[in-house]
C-alpha cells in the first residue's frame, strides 16, 4: 500500500470523519485510502472529488464523469458500509462475483463489520467498477 492520504481538501469532510466513532473511523479511513489508490490506478477516472452527500463522505469523478458516486457510512446497526447509487448495477454485479463474501443491502450497499479484516483486494473491484461505470 502506498503512503496514507492524510490531507482533507474539504474541512466538512474531515469533520465528518472525525465525528465517526473510533472503530468505524479506522475502517472508513482504510476504505477512503483504498478509493483514492484505486482511482489513481484506474485508467479514465481522473481526479476524484471528495465531498459530502446526504451527510456521508462521497467520491465523484467530475473531471471525466466516468463514474457513479460512491459513499461511505456507518449504518445504525453498526459496522461500516460502502454505498452505490441504487439504480445502477454496481452492487448487484459485485454480488454476482462474491455472493457469500459480504453482507449486501439490496442494490444499495455492502456492510462490513468492525471486527473483521476488510478484503481490500475484492473491494477494489467494486470501487473500480463504480469509478468507471459510465465508461462501460
Amino acid at each position: 500500500m502506498t503512503e496514507p492520504i492524510l490531507r482533507f481538501d474539504d474541512p466538512a469532510v474531515k469533520a465528518r470523519f472525525d465525528a465517526f466513532p473510533a472503530p468505524e473511523r479506522a475502517g472508513l479511513l482504510t476504505l477512503r485510502q483504498m478509493i483514492f489508490e484505486t482511482a489513481a490506478q484506474t485508467p479514465g477516472v481522473g481526479r476524484l472529488l471528495e465531498t459530502l452527500k446526504w451527510g456521508q463522505p462521497a467520491y465523484l469523478t467530475p473531471q471525466t464523469k466516468s463514474g457513479s458516486t460512491i459513499r461511505l457510512g456507518a449504518p445504525k446497526e453498526g459496522g461500516i458500509a460502502i454505498y452505490a447509487h441504487c439504480q445502477t448495477s454496481i452492487i448487484s454485479d459485485f454480488q454476482s462475483i462474491f455472493p457469500d463474501d459480504f453482507r449486501f443491502e439490496g442494490n444499495r450497499a455492502i456492510h462490513l463489520p468492525n471486527d473483521q479484516v476488510i478484503s481490500l483486494e475484492k473491494l477494489r473491484l467494486l470501487v473500480a467498477s463504480a469509478l468507471t461505470y459510465h465508461l462501460n
